[in-house]
């Protein structure tokens, strides 16, 4: 069955079809618009950590390919691509649901400027 409400129509016989309306989302409240905000941010941090994960993986990567001695370096490389994996899921798992949130927070313009 549907959510959807029948709109009744006064100029309509009782027998005649009825237009639905689409469902009408609840009002969004304080603490749904700061947890929209804070998942928001902790995915940019996590986005912003991965960023610099990679950067450094390549330093370390450089450093590792200069000298035999400093070998260690490629498997640290290696380490923080597997923390960078593992991330992957946990930012999509923040984000996704952030920005869901952001952009029905927007649309009922309850949003603060």
């Amino acid at each position: 069955m549907s959510d959807q409400q029948p709109i009744r129509h006064p100029d309509r016989a009782p027998g005649a079809h009825m237009a639905y309306a689409p469902p009408q989302a609840p009002a969004v409240s304080d603490t749904y618009r700061r947890w929209a905000g804070i998942l928001v941010r902790i995915a940019a941090v996590i986005a912003f950590l991965m960023a610099a994960a990679f950067v450094a993986s390549l330093v370390l990567l450089v450093r590792a390919d200069a000298d035999t001695r400093n070998a260690a370096y490629g498997y640290l490389a290696v380490v923080l691509w597997a923390g960078i994996a593992l991330a992957i899921p946990v930012l999509l798992a923040v984000g996704i649901p952030g920005v869901v949130m952001r952009r029905r927070v927007r649309q009922q313009g309850t949003w603060p400027s």
